[in-house]
């Protein structure tokens, strides 16, 4: 089994700014753009941080009241610092989780999940960009036709990696949900399919009706 990597989802031609691009340019990029956050570059293109649409809407947060008034809760730290930023060295947040073009979809997941960032950019082996990935293209995967799914369980895993004979097991993929059913020799091998099944790309769920017929 293949499984999708970054360098096949992200997005290769990436808007960066300065670390001295002012604010309403920043702004200006992500509405032209339609992207919601840039990565901040030094001059060999490495990442230095990321500014966020958050991060632009914290230093408007910021902003005292014209007339004085309370503006709510009291703000966070990071937000205060964010008061009367000017650029993106400055509304930044330094520095950047980044990901690998090798990395696998699961693996980029787990790593925006566990950081709680929506993207990552890209680097190479020398730590110059080279993409950015997003929350979206992960799920670029998960548009597979069931037809392909089924195609490549059937070929890569029960008879490619476990060698099963044709027809022992049988799988059915209905929007990107599996159903194995079948028998095998070996009832350790039960939950060895199902997880194999579960990591092809684009599978949903997995649900298994799968006999025995060892001794």
């Amino acid at each position: 089994m293949q499984h999708r990597t970054v360098s096949e989802v992200m997005t290769r031609r990436v808007v960066t700014v300065r670390p001295d691009t002012p604010f309403k340019e920043i702004a200006r990029l992500l509405g032209d753009n339609d992207i919601t956050a840039v990565p901040v570059v030094d001059g060999d293109n490495r990442p230095l941080g990321v500014v966020s649409e958050g991060d632009l809407l914290r230093n408007a947060a910021s902003l005292p009241d014209p007339e004085g008034r309370s503006t709510g809760p009291r703000l966070r730290p990071r937000d205060l610092e964010l008061a009367g930023a000017e650029d993106a060295s400055a509304l930044m947040t330094a520095p950047p989780v980044t990901a690998r073009p090798a990395w696998s979809i699961a693996e980029t997941a787990r790593t925006m999940s566990r950081r709680n960032v929506k993207r990552l950019p890209v680097v190479d082996e020398t730590g110059r960009l080279v993409g950015i990935v997003s929350r979206g293209d992960l799920l670029r995967p998960f548009l597979r036709r069931d037809t392909a799914i089924k195609e490549e369980i059937h070929r890569d895993v029960l008879a490619g990696t476990l060698g099963l004979a044709p027809g022992s097991v049988r799988a059915e993929v209905r929007e990107g949900v599996v159903t194995l059913t079948g028998r095998v020799t070996d009832v350790a091998l039960v939950p060895v399919i199902e997880r194999l099944c579960r990591s092809v790309d684009g599978v949903v769920a997995v649900h298994q009706r799968i006999g025995y017929t060892g001794d």
